[in-house]
């Protein structure tokens, strides 16, 4: 099997003047002399993958999926460890996965899927703004952590919105079908735009397109509003704000002006509203993603990139009778029965779904898709058949937008618990992500301070890259 040890030397290509207007930018130079990025370009290192994937979509599964019964099953393992399922074959000889997760096996040949990844944190909400943002959280292993300073870097999302920008129709980034939280509805750090202010948030849709009346909430007129209606208010609209604007500067009104000219795109633009109609799907396309909440959100997911929109974002979200003390994918009850019944096959069906439809469209060479969780679960059982939080190692997939085909990246050790080979940190996963997106990791946004800072301080991970 293939080893990180691997590693592939990447050409030494000359800066271009995108890079060397990035590192001579305010305040590069001091960074770099102090070691807070690397100081060579990742664009002239892998220069051949750099910009690759001109759309991502990251599929969160929130909560923790288990590395033994996807991604790294442990046969040899006894039974308290492996868990009651067997591992499969897989299109990509030497490699088995689960056995709840058939379909993605035989699209293995295509993925690319990493089993040493590690935050070292063990709560779901520091972990997960580890997972998020590429940065770890201070503390560390603090569950039911807050948004908010210190912890207020952009998240993922937010930093592509930024760099990229907004479309004439469409976000920079859009996340759906809501944003994570824990019980009590404590939202999670490292979803929004952080230090880069609410402008730069990714567009949060709370919606679950597998309704049959599915209508994404500010897209569309009502029906007893016409467009010449419309216009009229929109007209008196700009002629407050223009009155307004003769008396102050008003940042931050401007700031929701631009989000109002946004949403009115949204409202009139035909492309707009063709993109949320899932309705345009024929019902074997949807019957393959899967009538959940999730597999429709993949779906829609898939249609907004078509769109137009750069990163978009889809977490596995809660569902109402998950209030109990098994919600998402945080398992610590009866994990065996909680992944027939409920998670792995809906996870499954979307994501093979996805994959295969990328490849038909033609799609998928230049369209990045991370599969991935804020953690994984603990190498044995608990009394109570489930499996705990476990940040010391985990797996997760890329697949798409510049990254090899076929290829497994690290190990861990005979129980899953310790990463034994290709450690990958979220810095360096955040690195690569943004390197295939056409950002290197050394490119600078600033915080509140004006202080430049780069949006990663990861390693691009050359090994993956193909």
């Amino acid at each position: 099997m293939p080893s990180a040890r691997n590693i592939e030397q990447a050409s030494g290509d000359e800066f271009t003047r995108r890079d060397a207007l990035k590192l001579t930018s305010a305040g590069a130079a001091g960074l770099a002399m102090s070691g807070l990025w690397p100081q060579t370009s990742s664009a002239s290192q892998h220069a051949s993958t750099f910009g690759r994937a001109k759309r991502c979509i990251v599929l969160f599964m929130a909560g923790g999926p288990p590395q033994h019964e996807t991604w790294d099953p442990k046969p040899a393992a006894p039974e308290e460890i492996r868990g009651a399922y067997q591992p499969i074959a897989s299109s990509l000889p030497g490699l088995q996965v689960g056995e709840l997760m058939p379909r993605t096996a035989k699209l293995a040949h295509h993925l690319c899927v990493l089993r040493g990844v590690s935050t070292r944190d063990n709560a779901h909400s520091s972990s997960g703004y580890y997972m998020l943002t590429g940065q770890p959280h201070s503390p560390m292993n603090n569950e039911n952590a807050k948004p908010g300073a210190p912890n207020d870097f952009p998240s993922l999302a937010a930093v592509v919105k930024q760099l990229r920008g907004d479309g004439e129709v469409f976000p920079g980034a859009v996340t759906l079908p809501d944003e994570i939280w824990n019980c009590g509805r404590i939202v999670w750090p490292g979803q929004d735009g952080g230090f880069l202010g609410r402008v730069a948030d990714p567009w949060q849709l709370v919606c679950d397109p597998n309704q049959a009346d599915f209508q994404v909430p500010g897209v569309g007129l009502p029906q007893e509003l016409s467009v010449d209606r419309f216009d009229s208010r929109r007209t008196l609209l700009n002629a407050v704000n223009r009155g307004l604007d003769e008396n102050d500067a008003r940042p931050n009104l401007l700031r929701w002006d631009n989000r109002s000219r946004q949403a009115f795109s949204l409202i009139r633009a035909r492309t707009a509203r063709n993109a949320f109609d899932l309705e345009q799907e024929s019902s074997d396309t949807r019957e393959r993603y899967g009538r959940t909440r999730f597999g429709q959100s993949v779906l829609l997911g898939r249609r907004l990139l078509e769109a137009g929109v750069p990163l978009v974002q889809v977490n596995w979200t809660r569902t109402p009778e998950e209030m109990g003390p098994n919600p998402l994918w945080d398992t610590h009850a009866n994990n065996a029965a909680r992944l027939k019944d409920a998670l792995m096959p809906p996870m499954d069906l979307a994501y093979s779904a996805l994959v295969t439809d990328l490849l038909d469209r033609g799609m998928f060479e230049d369209t990045l898709i991370v599969w991935t969780g804020e953690f994984g679960r603990t190498p044995r059982h608990n009394a109570q058949g489930g499996r705990d939080h476990w940040g010391m190692c985990f797996s997760m997939a890329l697949a798409g937008g510049g990254v090899k085909q076929g290829y497994v990246h690290g190990a861990s050790d005979a129980i899953g618990g310790e990463v034994r080979d290709g450690l990958v940190t979220p810095e360096d996963l955040t690195a690569t992500i943004h390197h295939l997106m056409g950002h290197g990791p050394e490119t600078l946004i600033y915080d509140r301070l004006n202080r430049p800072l780069p949006i990663s301080r990861g390693r691009v991970l050359g090994e993956l890259l193909g």
